[in-house]
């Protein structure tokens, strides 16, 4: 198979704000702030570390990889504290998406071997921020959704079975 990140990259990107205002405009507010467990993230805590990574680390990632530089780890215990999230953090999340797509947009074959060098994980090249980004959205919109799916998995008796994998993990 051949790896076609550029292409890949832009499909996820692209439509993942899409994805967060369904949810934000669909499922009611009480399904999108219950945590799944106490020290688990609601679907709209999702979407407040998304909108956080799109405004400080995605963009300013790609820029230092395309100018061979070194740049921050990003850790969201290190956020300054913010009100609780809201629906309309879909559409910040938008906005700022559209900018990094817009960077994304630009990128050519040749970039794809481009280095930069992150202060946690050493050399990383913009193929592999490429692929981090797509799974970065694919991992917290099921996460999101495994937090909007608890009350319904208590609720459906016998057929629990079938959603063990989406159960909460935890800790003793």
């Amino acid at each position: 198979m051949t790896d076609n990140i550029l292409l890949w990259c832009k499909s996820v990107a692209a439509i993942s704000p899409t994805r967060w205002f369904n949810l934000v405009q669909s499922v009611p507010l009480e399904l999108l702030t219950a945590r799944p467990a106490p020290n688990e993230w609601s679907a709209l805590e999702c979407l407040q570390h998304v909108t956080d990574v799109e405004a400080v680390s995605f963009p300013v990632r790609i820029k230092a990889i395309l100018a061979g530089q070194p740049f921050p780890a990003f850790n969201p215990a290190d956020r300054p504290p913010r009100a609780a999230p809201t629906v309309v953090l879909a559409g910040e999340f938008n906005e700022l998406r559209q900018q990094t797509l817009a960077l994304i947009n630009q990128l050519t074959e040749t970039d794809l071997e481009k280095q930069g060098l992150h202060a946690e994980y050493g050399w990383v090249t913009m193929s592999q921020l490429l692929h981090h980004i797509a799974a970065h959205d694919l991992n917290h919109l099921v996460q999101a959704e495994r937090a909007i799916m608890q009350p319904f998995i208590k609720g459906s008796g016998p057929f629990s079975v079938n959603y063990t994998d989406h159960l909460p993990k935890i800790s003793s």
